[in-house]
């Protein structure tokens, strides 16, 4: 019959009722008795579980910022100074994956890819014209990069030194998480323990040169998205974490320093208080951590700073407005989770690249949670809540019985070059899967409410400039026409060898190499001859 929706069955919605999305049981209703906790300590005291500053988002809102980038530098550009002028406060730059992956434009295995899925970055003229106009010493800037991080965030110090800009001034993030890439995404380039090098460079380079610059977001939202669940998407994350705090301590660092620049990102999805109360759970486990496992007495370097992406997997593109309201819900949860930094997905997003309306539209979910609706007037307005410490308290339980496992396999490394980590996302990726394809988790217009004459209305369709590949060739090959090739051939000689000495730290040669507008790729294929490349461990 035309118009007749398909809704979920008694069964199925009975069967949703007594546990939350990652499996921990639900009260019908939540009593005193059920809290085992000790009493909530102030919001900006240790262990943080109300937040890390006294006074939340009343002192300061949360950094607004939209993922974008696509095509040529110039378009990027245009986006970026569109979203500031709409009052975004920080850019976050999404980075096509030829340059995600170490490959230069011109590269056969780059060509179908470039400017795609992100904005082309593979020298310092691109950079240049990247930033134009836009005052690096009052924009923070987000990568999400991780092969490449400490090339592009050498970049990134090249196009600063070229404006002019301080480095002490920079203020930012480069993703530089390359554990969870070997478990969920997949944007490797070399063996595991030379890019923990790397990272452990960048990070105790930056504490040096760019001081107010996080040189690392530990992040947990592609497990997320790649399958995992609220818990495991956290668990995963600490384990990672302390793999890294233990690799910069070998190389000398000093925890209760780097401790302060060390920032986690996450997804938000669509279970509401597990998503409040992971945050809530993850920042009092974190705290405690720093302090009993490292001895930590600094209380910035015991706080588990935040961003969040809202949206991601669990917007679809069936009935793709929908989307709109999801995104809103999963912001609200990112304020109530006392998140520093959210980007907002827009409705668009599962299809194509969003277009300048969507963007737009994404950002001001961002701004009416931030500005009408009210919660961000109070620090953890949910605080004190039976049912959200009861589920803070079982989330804690749940997070660090899943790094408890991974400890008791050998460690996060070692499950990561066996392939065990990988195993158990992919696994729990085909559950949701089935479990979505059964019914047995509602996604309204898709599996429930969907309608028997529905066609998804797209609205405004996205259309990347089908020369934008061209003029990125284009100016890659200029730049190497005009730049002075026996500089570049130097810098990425002394590259080279300071990548055979272990304890030396790269960060100056890759700036060095910027500088002299050295591609990504000229610098990947010298570090490659050295350390080689991952490959990814099979498991039957």
């Amino acid at each position: 019959m035309t118009g007749h929706s398909t809704q979920p069955s008694p069964a199925t919605v009975a069967q949703q009722h007594p546990t939350s999305g990652c499996g921990i049981p639900i009260p019908v209703v939540a009593t005193a008795d059920m809290v085992r906790g000790a009493p909530l300590e102030a919001p900006g005291t240790y262990p943080f579980t109300r937040g890390i500053f006294p006074d939340g988002y009343s002192g300061r809102l949360w950094t607004f910022r939209q993922y974008s980038g696509f095509g040529t530098a110039e378009e990027s550009n245009q986006r970026y100074r569109f979203l500031l002028d709409q009052g975004q406060t920080g850019l976050s730059v999404a980075l096509d994956l030829p340059t995600q992956c170490g490959y230069d434009p011109v590269d056969p295995m780059a060509r179908s890819e470039v400017g795609k899925v992100g904005v082309s970055l593979s020298t310092l003229a691109e950079a240049e014209v990247l930033f134009d106009g836009i005052d690096l010493a009052r924009i923070s800037t987000s990568f999400t990069i991780n092969g490449t991080a400490a090339i592009i965030y050498a970049m990134y110090l090249a196009v600063a030194d070229k404006h002019g800009v301080p480095r002490e001034k920079l203020t930012g993030t480069i993703q530089n998480d390359i554990l969870k890439e070997y478990v969920a995404r997949g944007t490797w380039i070399f063996p595991v323990r030379p890019s923990l090098r790397l990272i452990a460079d960048s990070i105790l380079y930056s504490n040096d040169v760019t001081p107010r610059f996080n040189p690392i977001s530990i992040a947990g939202a592609h497990v997320r998205d790649a399958g995992g669940t609220a818990v495991e998407e956290m668990g995963y994350t600490l384990a990672n974490g302390l793999a890294y705090v233990d690799e910069l301590r070998r190389r000398g660092g000093d925890v209760e320093r780097f401790g302060r620049r060390l920032s986690f990102f996450f997804y938000v999805h669509m279970d509401f208080f597990d998503e409040i109360c992971k945050f809530r759970a993850a920042r009092r486990i974190w705290a405690r951590l720093m302090r009993e496992r490292y001895g930590v007495q600094d209380a910035r370097a015991q706080h588990f700073r935040f961003g969040v992406v809202c949206g991601g997997s669990s917007l679809v593109s069936a009935q793709p407005y929908n989307n709109i309201v999801r995104v809103t819900i999963e912001t609200m949860a990112a304020v109530l989770g006392g998140a520093q930094s959210i980007f907002t997905c827009a409705y668009d997003e599962p299809f194509q690249i969003p277009t300048e309306f969507s963007a737009e539209l994404a950002l001001r979910t961002q701004q009416i949670v931030a500005y009408e609706s009210g919660i961000a007037k109070t620090v953890d307005p949910l605080g004190g809540s039976y049912f959200v410490e009861q589920h803070t308290e079982r989330m804690e339980e749940a997070i660090l019985a899943v790094m408890q496992e991974i400890d008791a396999y050998g460690g996060v490394i070692r499950a990561i070059e066996d392939g065990w980590l990988q195993m158990k996302i992919a696994e729990r990726a085909r559950e949701r899967k089935l479990k979505v394809d059964r019914g047995e988790t509602t996604v309204v217009g898709l599996n429930a409410f969907r309608r028997a004459d529905q066609s998804n209305d797209f609205g405004e369709v996205f259309r990347l400039d089908p020369q934008a590949a061209s003029r990125v060739t284009e100016r890659y090959e200029n730049v190497k026409a005009r730049r002075d090739n026996a500089a570049v051939e130097r810098t990425l000689a002394r590259l080279q060898q300071a990548a055979a000495k272990d304890e030396e730290n790269l960060m100056p040669y890759l700036v060095d190499c910027g500088h002299a507008y050295a591609s990504v790729g000229e610098r990947v294929r010298r570090l490659k001859a050295h350390w080689g490349e991952c490959l990814e461990p099979v498991r039957l």
